[in-house]
This record gives C-alpha cells, structure tokens and sequence, in this order.
C-alpha cells in the first residue's frame, strides 16, 4: 500500500502507512501557518482489504467543530466523488474505506483542478460573445482571469475560490456559466442584454494548487485584503478590485463553502456604515428568488447579522457594497450533505453545486431591474 499527494491541490503527510487498520496521516499547513483543513490524496495498493486512515492533527484544524457530522468524499475516476465512512474520534478524523480498485483519491471535498479550471476558460471563449483578460497575476506566476459576457449597462460581478480549499465554489461557477452561455436559453440571453457580467472563477489559483484551505502563496487570506490589498501580499485581489473601480459594480456575488453548516445561504452586508433600505429590499428579493428556484437554497439558517456600523470592510462583500453602494452577497455552500435535502451516496456534490450554479440565473433576473432605480 502507498499513499502520495505529489499532485495538484494535493496536501497529506504520511506518518505511518505499515499497518493498513491504523494508517497514520497529517494534514500540512497553509502558507501562513494559520490555516489547515483541506486534504486530498491517493491511496494504491489496497484493492479489497479494509483500510481505517486516521488524520491524527485533524484537531489542529482551523474549524475542529467542522469534524462533526462529516463524510469524506472519495472516487476512482476522479470525475464522480461518493461519500465514505467517517468519524471524528480522540481528536482524529478517521476514515474507513475497502477499495474495489487498485486506486482510490480522497478529499476534503471534490477536488475541482487547475487543468479543469483552463479548460472552462478555453471552453467559454469559443462561446459566442465572451471575451478573456488576464487582469493579473499571482504570486506564483498564475494568471487571474476574468471573463466578460454581455454587453449590457448594468456590471454585476461574480467572484468565486478566494479560498482555495472551497472547491465547490468553482463546481459552482462551471454550471452558472454553461446557463448563461447557453444560446438557446431566453434568460440567460435576457440577462446578457441587460448587463456586462464580470466572472473570475478562481481568485486563489495558487493556493488552490498548493493544496490550501484559506491562503494564497504569501499566507493571506484574500477575503480579508480588500480595504488595502497590495502587490507583495494580495496580488490577487488588487488587481481584481482595481478592475472593479475602472468597470463600476452594481452587483456581486462572492462564492465560498462553510465547513460548518449544513446549508446553502447567503450572508449580506448589514453591517456596513449606510446600509440602506434599497439594498435591504433587493437582497431580500434575491433570497426569495433564489429559493424558488432551486429547493438546496433555504434562508432560515447561515450567519448573524452584524450590527450597523460594525462590519469587517476588509471582506469582499462589505467592502463593495460600501465601496459602490450597491447589492453584494457571499453565497455559502456546505462541505457537508445539506440538512434539508440530504443525499446520503454524495452528500453536498459537484453535481449539485453545478445545478445551484446554473439556478442563480433567476435571482438575478428578479432584481436586475433594480439594480440602479
């Protein structure tokens, strides 16, 4: 048996694998050394023999309340992720499998790959009416791209991956971008009369790579750089807002994952010095909407709301929607099975971060009209 993670968003250490019922495992640290969750690797050799794989820091971890309730996902094509027998035990996340082949990847959660990620990127551009720019790069070399569809007055942004290890979020971005290339759907070619959307589908390509939860090359978490974000330390996001001040925003939606809750949600930015009662109405019109349309979005349960005036402005969807007094959200999505509509094979899958992707369409058409009233 052998176990390695010498690959994209790869992230485990081998402690002991001589003893396939006890094998010892540690998950590393992001850059920064102040994050650790993610985990993805791969097992050989162990084709028909029951295997218990123990994560032995996985209290370490930035959210060891996260450990409960929770399923590994693994898969033997890397293309569809099933859940395995998990337990969170002495402070060891622990899990059981018998592989039926010779090969088997684990993961915190579906991995979603730089290759994959370059071919969304190829395969949007030969869209009709796409347009890619590289609007900077990372601290590794990678670059940020952004995609323009649409040809409207209104600019709505959509962000997704400012932390890496939140793979769904880009599961996300792949099926809200076949539905709004689609030619052959009237909303989607409504929406792209009406407004010029702006999508990075990965701000964090290099955390992502390195097999990060939260940080980028630097240690930064990108979600807490947008007050001041700088060359040396956020590249990522300087560059992503500096566009955003050129184009103006009259919408964003900054997509993640919770390691917590077992729900979709929204948090908005309540907090913030000015919150109006425009923004109020029309945030509750998206949640209204968005429930209608796809029943893993529920409303009852996310985040509190943040008292007025007491926001964290270094958070991307606080910062914006001071910044151009407009509509901004981050969406959550769980690592865990939804509460309301389990499925107990996947739990909380690409698939249906694909569909809840492709729902947000109505959403946003339900308040597009209102955006700039």
């Amino acid at each position: 048996m052998h176990i390695s993670a010498t690959f994209d968003s790869g992230n485990i250490e081998v402690v002991d694998a001589s003893d396939p019922t006890n094998v010892q495992l540690k998950i590393r640290r992001d850059a920064g050394e102040d994050h650790m969750q993610w985990f993805h690797f791969r097992m050989g050799g162990a084709r028909g023999e029951p295997v218990t794989m123990r994560i032995v820091n996985a209290h370490e971890s930035s959210y060891p309340k996260a450990w409960n309730n929770y399923q590994a996902v693994a898969s033997y094509d890397r293309e569809y992720w099933f859940r395995v027998p998990t337990t969170y035990e002495d402070g060891a996340l622990v899990i059981q499998h018998e592989p039926d082949l010779d090969m088997v990847w684990y993961a915190y959660f579906a991995p979603y790959s730089h290759e994959r990620h370059l071919d969304l990127i190829a395969l949007c551009q030969v869209a009709d009416g796409v347009n890619v720019d590289v609007v900077g790069q990372s601290l590794d070399g990678n670059d940020i791209e952004m995609l323009t569809v649409g040809d409207g007055p209104l600019q709505l942004w959509l962000i997704a991956r400012q932390h890496p290890g939140e793979s769904m979020a880009e599961w996300w971005m792949e099926g809200f971008l076949a539905r709004l290339l689609d030619t052959d759907d009237a909303l989607a070619m409504q929406l792209r009369r009406l407004a010029t959307f702006r999508i990075v589908p990965n701000m964090n390509p290099d955390g992502s790579q390195r097999g990060h939860l939260r940080n980028n090359a630097a240690g930064a978490n990108l979600n807490r750089e947008w007050h001041e974000p700088t060359a040396e330390r956020s590249p990522e996001v300087l560059a992503v807002r500096n566009c955003m001040d050129q184009t103006g925003c009259d919408f964003c939606l900054d997509v993640h994952g919770d390691e917590e809750l077992p729900y979709n949600f929204v948090s908005g930015a309540e907090g913030i010095e000015g919150w109006t009662k425009v923004q109020a109405a029309l945030q509750e019109a998206f949640l209204y909407a968005y429930v209608a349309a796809n029943p893993d979005f529920q409303t009852k349960f996310g985040y509190g709301v943040d008292e007025p005036g007491t926001a964290n402005m270094t958070m991307c969807t606080n910062q914006i929607a001071s910044r151009f007094d407009c509509l901004a959200m981050t969406l959550e999505m769980p690592f865990k099975d939804t509460a309301d509509t389990p499925n107990p094979q996947q739990g909380w899958s690409p698939e249906r971060a694909v569909s809840l992707g492709a729902s947000a369409l109505h959403p946003i058409a339900a308040v597009i009209g209102n955006l700039r009233s």
